[in-house]
Order: structure tokens, then C-alpha cells, then sequence
């Protein structure tokens, strides 16, 4: 696994009986420590309208996030491209990156990230209005991002300043995993696009487990080199929660998957306490839908968790593997990718 970076995605979850700040400040610890423990990057996740997620905001979280650490790389994982403007986004993250040179990533995603009436209100005054338009605002925002336009393009002659590109030395090429565009994806559709386009892919193992292998093998199969990648490079996220005692693990798993179902009930809320979850009276199809939900996460001890994540890197053959532990509790999700970083070897036990 020594050749595997291991790196992290967060949310800023909001617990029931703490507040947006107390999560973020957690991000903020977490990051901090996540570099100090030998994690390769760090993204944060574009989500609205849901009390349990304080990350609506990448580009600002993350100016904080980088204000905060030195070495650590910094991205979106991801930022939902058909609620703004390309040129909107190469600025944010040209900035970003003018003020953190070599440290920034862009990972982009074609869901909304929210409800419907939200997206509406996302939109309103500007951004792609449809997830049919996102293959022309991705290659725009590319455009914007590399400063290369065809010379018949609308754009040729306009300019992100800062651009992302800005902080790339002139004709040189991207290393594989710091290419500055990544695709995100849960389907075979940004999968096999992240591939025609020679971009690094992402893929949301962590609620899709399912469609995992077929996506990644579609995106082998598909991958055309392009200027700024020379090979596929895939990475994925996995849900993983680990804690001292497996029984300590699977209280904190049935919170986050309560937490999950109420999402998908159209009743988004913050993330329930183990205690509140104990107490939930579950229906047996609530049951069952936990079952079918918790069965592509890891969770455990540490011996639990170590032969997890082994298994899944060895399964999928991923060239990074990135993690997200949405837990309950501040320590406790301090705790949880420390016990991560001591399964994969980045630190002693």
C-alpha cells in the first residue's frame, strides 16, 4: 500500500446540539492534523440547503483551510459546476492557487448537489441551467483553466486572472495526480468523459459502491492522453469509519446511517448522536435500506479497518484511495482518520 496516497474528504458535518462554526472549526483541526499525519490532500464537498453539512462554500472554506497548513494539497471534491459560471470557478480556484501555488485542486461534479427548488434558486441570474449543457461548461471552464481556447472559440481572447494555469511553469505537464481538473462522478457517464478527456476521475464509491468497478473499467477503456495527463489515474471515495472498539464503530455507523436515511426521505437534517439513533423506532424496511447502505462502507477497530481498506484498494486497483469518515462528534472524527492514518501505515500505532 506504500505507493498508494491515502487522502481525505470532508463535509464539515453538523452534529445535533453544536453549531456550523464548531464543524468547522473540526475542519480546521482535522486538515492541521491530516498534514501532519502524512494524508496527500484535502477536499471539501459543495452541498445546500442541508443542516447537516456546513461545506457549502468550497472555495472559501478552503482559502481557510490553506491559511491554516502548509504542504497539504487543497480541493473540491467537488464543486458542482451547473450552479455557476466556468469563468466564475477558474477565477475562485485561480486565486486560490495564486495564493497557494501548487497545492490546489479542482474536482467537479455535474450533479446540482441539493433539491430541486434549491437548485432553482442556486441558478437564478446565471450558471449552466442544465446538467445536459455541463460537457460545454466543463470544456470551458478548461478553456479558462489551461488558457487554451480554440482560436474560433467565443472565449479565445478572454482570460481567468489569476488562472489556475498561473501557478504551472510554461510548457510543462501536469504530474499524474496534480493535474488541476478532476471529473467526479457516481455513473459511468462522467466516467467515461473524465476518460475522452484525459482528466484524472474521482468516483463517489462511498454511496454508489456498487457501480464502482464497472466505472472505473469504463474510464481505463476510455482514457485518451491529453496535455495534461498522460495516463488514467483514478482515485476513489470511501466511506470509513473506524474507532477504538467495533462496538464504539457500529454506534457511529448507525447514526451516520440514520443521518442518510432521513436525507433520502426529503428530511435532511443534522447528523443524529448515537444516542438518538439507539432510540429511532426503525421500521423493518428502515432496517433493511441501513443494511443495503452500510454494506460498501468499512467500519471497525483498527485491525477491522486496515483489512477493509486493503481489500477495496486491491479490488479496484486505484491509484489513490481517499476517505470520509461523517461521523458524530468532534473527537470522535478526529479520532476516526487518526485510527485511518495508523491503518494505512502513515503513522505509528
Amino acid at each position: 500500500m506504500d505507493a498508494v496516497k491515502l487522502s481525505v474528504l470532508d463535509v464539515a458535518p453538523v452534529g445535533t446540539g453544536y453549531s456550523a462554526t464548531e464543524a468547522l472549526r473540526t475542519s480546521t483541526e482535522l486538515a492541521k492534523r491530516a498534514e501532519r499525519w502524512g494524508f496527500h490532500r484535502f477536499w471539501v464537498a459543495e452541498h445546500h440547503n442541508m443542516p447537516g453539512i456546513a461545506s457549502s462554500s468550497p472555495p472559501v472554506l478552503l482559502a481557510h483551510l490553506a491559511a491554516h497548513t502548509t504542504t497539504l494539497r487543497l480541493g473540491s471534491g467537488g464543486v458542482m459546476l451547473p450552479n455557476h459560471a466556468p469563468l466564475v470557478v477558474a477565477e475562485q480556484f485561480g486565486t486560490l492557487q495564486a495564493l497557494h501555488p501548487g497545492r490546489i485542486d479542482i474536482g467537479i461534479g455535474r450533479a446540482p448537489g441539493t433539491d430541486q427548488v434549491t437548485m432553482r434558486a442556486l441558478r437564478r441570474g446565471g450558471g449552466a441551467e442544465s446538467v445536459d449543457e455541463f460537457p460545454q461548461a466543463l470544456g470551458e471552464l478548461i478553456g479558462f483553466v489551461t488558457g487554451r481556447f480554440a482560436e474560433e472559440h467565443p472565449y479565445a481572447r478572454m482570460h481567468a486572472v489569476p488562472g489556475p494555469a498561473s501557478g504551472i511553469e510554461a510548457g510543462g505537464e501536469f504530474a499524474a495526480a496534480e493535474a488541476p481538473v478532476w471529473l467526479l462522478g457516481s455513473s459511468g457517464y462522467s466516467a467515461q468523459l473524465a476518460g475522452i478527456l484525459g482528466l484524472p476521475f474521482a468516483f463517489a464509491h462511498h454511496f454508489s459502491g456498487q457501480h464502482t468497478l464497472p466505472a472505473l473499467e469504463l474510464y481505463r477503456e476510455s482514457f485518451q492522453p491529453s496535455a495534461s495527463l498522460k495516463e488514467p489515474y483514478a482515485m476513489i471515495a470511501a466511506g470509513v469509519i473506524a474507532a477504538d472498539t467495533r462496538e464504539q464503530a457500529e454506534r457511529l455507523a448507525l447514526s451516520q446511517a440514520l443521518s442518510m436515511l432521513k436525507l433520502r426521505s426529503g428530511n435532511p437534517g443534522r447528523i443524529p448522536s448515537p444516542e438518538e439513533a439507539e432510540a429511532y423506532p426503525w421500521t423493518p424496511a428502515e432496517r433493511e435500506f441501513v443494511e443495503s447502505y452500510q454494506r460498501q462502507h468499512i467500519r471497525g477497530d483498527l485491525a477491522d479497518v486496515r483489512a477493509g481498506m486493503r481489500e477495496l484498494r486491491e479490488r479496484t486497483q486505484v491509484d489513490e484511495l481517499m476517505v470520509i469518515s461523517n461521523v458524530y462528534g468532534h473527537d470522535a472524527r478526529i479520532r476516526s482518520y487518526e485510527l485511518i492514518a495508523k491503518a494505512w501505515g502513515l503513522i505509528g500505532e
